[in-house]
């Protein structure tokens, strides 16, 4: 059946994910029918009413295709695009900024396509639409040139508002959140605010010994409200949790923050696993993301939450009194510019400075310092609770990993034979060729059995590391200046812990941390 432009273009943007685990899934695929039935004809609308009877196969194929031929595109032509992407990047990619030329971050708007959400959200398989220059607010100086929109087309509105850092700024049709094309994170401005959010963590550890004795304290107070701050400023502090805003019910999925867990996310026990006062939390928390933990606590912070849950309901709230607003003012008292992320900052950057500590010997090998490095990340991770789902490519690299390691056995094991009859000969003839033969098939099987190890701590780093995210936490959480302070202490260079992108976001750190550096 030949479609009209609209319909067609749709049906392409489900056909593309037909592999995709979201075109399985009920509320993507209801969605999506809905939508798609909005941009059809009339005609189309009276033969197509079931989506399962619709076959997108062939769509889906010509993608595959598409994609193949991009893949097996040779060396000029590859080359041609890559220079075509560059005039772009040289055209659109960059602003003066206080008289400097700053790189943009991603200067391009999002294409239409079906939106996907993170975790089980309500408005998957929506149709995102496409971003016209009407849709646009373009944020420029009033006496620079104003970039010219589109022929035929105009900017929703041109400002000149030199209090925010966004270059231009649309509404997005699903939640209708406000997207914005903002500086690369190498520049200035970027590395400034980088650097603030660092010192503003750093600045809690001279008081957070005080607020935590405060909160202590307020675990008895007479007043409800304080006890339940104090319970769930232990919560943020401990556990790193998020929070949590306050949102409108219904348009979003049901994720929760700490100020707004409910009686059914927690559930105490007396004792579990051989501790005592153990409270398991499970709730989904930002981006859909699952929290469990079963963590013991300490004993007026149980007695506390028995009384919190008293005479309540499921659904109910647990901190009735507390609301994300107060939370946040009372943070404020407590410290200028405190806020839940910045303990989060605070928590995680500390983390990682003790378990360095721990875990690094001066000794190792770089390949083993890096695989400490990896397990010191991954504590931050799992305290930050930065999961992802296995990759799909999991367990092919693991085979193809594990096919090397047999092989560079082997190769030793040669090496070993080789080694042992050099050695004998040696013995034998004793003169100078003989010798630097031996030195040869030494040097051979020292270099072998390095390789090996480096793809034996290669396999133990995917294998740990296949449900932890750790680029979150070492982008957002972590005070670079730690990283490149243990880099410098232990002759690790810091390639191997930072790409050249990750290295540009950090250039503030890099000139101005040396091996003392303590957060």
């Amino acid at each position: 059946m030949k479609l009209s432009l609209a319909a067609e273009e749709v049906a392409t943007f489900y056909g593309k994910m037909l592999d995709h685990e979201y075109t399985t899934k009920e509320v993507f695929q209801n969605n999506f029918f809905s939508d798609w039935r909005k941009e059809m004809t009339v005609e189309e609308r009276e033969v197509i009413k079931h989506l399962d009877k619709c076959d997108f196969t062939e769509i889906h194929r010509y993608f595959v295709d598409k994609a193949a031929a991009r893949k097996a595109l040779p060396w000029q032509e590859r080359q041609k695009l890559k220079e075509e992407a560059e005039k772009l990047q040289q055209e659109f990619g960059y602003c003066i900024l206080d008289g400097h030329r700053e790189k943009i971050g991603n200067f391009k708007t999002e294409p239409p396509g079906l939106f996907r959400g993170r975790g089980d959200h309500p408005k998957m398989g929506m149709l995102k639409r496409r971003v016209m220059p009407e849709d646009v607010v373009i944020n420029c100086s009033r006496d620079s040139k104003i970039p010219e929109p589109p022929a035929g087309h105009q900017w929703r509105e041109v400002r000149s508002d030199n209090t925010v850092t966004w270059l231009a700024a649309w509404t997005e049709n699903i939640q209708n959140s406000i997207k914005y094309i903002m500086l690369n994170p190498s520049s200035k401005l970027k590395g400034e605010k980088d650097w603030q959010k660092y010192e503003t963590a750093r600045r809690l550890k001279g008081v957070v010994e005080e607020i935590r004795s405060q909160y202590r304290a307020d675990w008895k107070s007479r007043e409800m409200k304080r006890r339940q701050q104090a319970v769930a400023l232990y919560f943020i502090d401990k556990l790193a949790l998020r929070a949590g805003n306050e949102k409108e019910g219904g348009e979003t999925a049901d994720t929760v923050g700490c100020c707004s867990l409910r009686v059914e996310h927690v559930r105490l026990h007396p004792e579990a696993g051989g501790c005592k006062h153990v409270v398991e939390l499970d709730f989904l928390g930002k981006d859909s993301i699952r929290y469990y933990n079963r963590v013991p606590v300490e004993k007026p912070v149980y007695k506390n939450l028995q009384l919190f849950m008293e005479n309540k309901d499921p659904g109910d709230d647990l901190f009735d009194r507390l609301t994300t607003a107060t939370l946040n003012k009372h943070l404020q008292d407590l410290m200028c510019g405190l806020t839940a992320k910045v303990f989060r900052t605070y928590n995680a950057s500390i983390t990682l400075q003790e378990q360095l500590r721990e875990l690094t010997s001066a000794e190792d090998s770089t390949a083993a310092k890096i695989l400490s490095y990896s397990r010191a990340n991954r504590a931050v991770a799992i305290l930050c609770n930065h999961q992802r789902a296995t990759p799909k490519t999991f367990e092919k690299s693991m085979k193809n990993l594990q096919a090397k390691i047999e092989m560079k056995k082997e190769q030793v094991a040669e090496a070993k034979v080789e080694l042992k009859k050099a050695t004998a000969d040696f013995k034998t003839k004793g003169d100078g060729a003989s010798r630097s033969f031996l030195e040869k098939k030494q040097r051979l099987l020292e270099k072998l059995e390095e390789q090996l190890v480096r793809l034996h701590t290669q396999a133990t780093e995917k294998e740990e590391n296949k449900q932890v995210a750790l680029g979150t936490s070492k982008l957002n959480y972590l005070d670079p200046r730690i990283s490149i302070a243990w880099c410098k202490r232990f002759g690790v260079p810091v390639e191997k812990i930072y790409n050249k992108t990750q290295r540009e976001k950090f250039a503030w750190a890099l000139a101005m941390a040396d091996e003392d550096f303590e957060f």
